[in-house]
């Protein structure tokens, strides 16, 4: 487990090592596999049901398309732990939860409670997520 792992899940942590995905490609026993910028995420989607954990690298925090791969896996399905690498910066968390992910593990250590207050500064949501909250206009409208 990575040390400075932020975790939102009530499962088990899974200990496998995360293989690149081309390596995934060519294993039949993988579980976890780390997709770096680049990388298409759909090339999972057939393999979703055995894995376990979908490591996201960003190298740079600037760098947004982890979560583009965020959303791909969690709109098709993938309900495994999806965690975020790299440089993973505290204001970028929140985003990150609308995206799909559940786990974190950022180059520098991010406190717990800040943390914890990062994810809970925008309890509403104007634009469809893909963690579970519903858009503002459909609670408006009692549509949620």
């Amino acid at each position: 487990m990575v040390e400075n792992a932020l975790r939102y899940r009530d499962d088990e942590p899974v200990a496998d090592p995360a293989v690149t995905v081309d390596a995934f490609a060519e294993q039949t026993n993988a579980s976890a596999v780390r997709i770096e910028p680049g990388d298409d995420a759909r090339i999972l989607l057939p393999h979703l049901g055995r894995l376990s954990l979908v490591e996201v690298n960003f190298p740079a925090y600037t760098d947004g398309r982890g979560y583009s791969a965020a959303r791909i896996l969690r709109e098709h399905g993938y309900d495994g732990e999806l965690r975020a690498v790299g440089d993973v910066l505290l204001d970028q968390l929140s985003h990150m939860r609308r995206c799909g992910f559940d786990s974190f593990a950022p180059n520098q250590a991010i406190d717990r409670a800040a943390a914890d207050k990062a994810l809970a500064t925008w309890p509403e949501v104007y634009q469809k997520t893909v963690d579970g909250r519903a858009v503002i206009w459909a609670k408006r409208h009692g549509l949620a």
